[in-house]
């Protein structure tokens, strides 16, 4: 599995999120979306409805933000 976390600079929710995933040695791509438009705009696409940071995916699947991430890690 692929983990993508859409991040922006300053965003102790999204450091927390990308740890955890490399914690469960778990493969995490990092997408910072305040450094390129192109990732902001997929971001936009993939998770119109989400309004917080980070946003998480895995394998192009939305999974939200952190906690839901931490509940997802915890179920599996």
């Amino acid at each position: 599995h692929v983990y993508t976390v859409f991040s922006k600079s300053n965003c102790s929710y999204c450091v927390r999120a990308i740890n955890l995933i490399r914690d469960n040695n778990l493969q995490v791509v990092v997408k910072k979306v305040d450094e390129s438009d192109k990732f902001f705009a997929e971001m936009q696409k993939l998770a119109p409805t989400m309004r917080t940071m980070p946003v998480i995916m895995k394998d192009n699947q939305l999974i939200g933000g952190y906690s839901d991430l931490l509940n997802l890690l915890n179920s599996e």
